[in-house]
């Protein structure tokens, strides 16, 4: 059984197969400004249940929902947070 950190803690997107962490346990994570409408976070939950996708996958699938939004890329994007070993 895995709980949900582990859920969360993807090596691969189910989607496209691509690497990416999921850093929603340690308080950020690329995906917290992006905002899925009720119709796709459903979709993704049944197709995916228990997996996070990338944020690219993310981004492609909420431009073509309108009830979902995806923010304008920041010019200068923060750091990614250091991982403690």
């Amino acid at each position: 059984m895995t709980d949900a950190r582990e859920a969360r803690d993807n090596a691969a997107c189910p989607r496209c197969g691509g690497g990416f962490h999921c850093g929603a346990d340690e308080g950020w994570c690329a995906c917290f400004g992006t905002r899925l409408g009720e119709g796709l976070k459903r979709e993704l939950a049944e197709r995916w249940p228990d997996r996070c996708l990338c944020l690219r996958c993310l981004s492609e699938l909420a431009r073509d929902d309108p009830d979902s939004h995806v923010p304008a890329s920041p010019k200068n994007p923060p750091d990614p947070p250091l991982l403690d070993g």
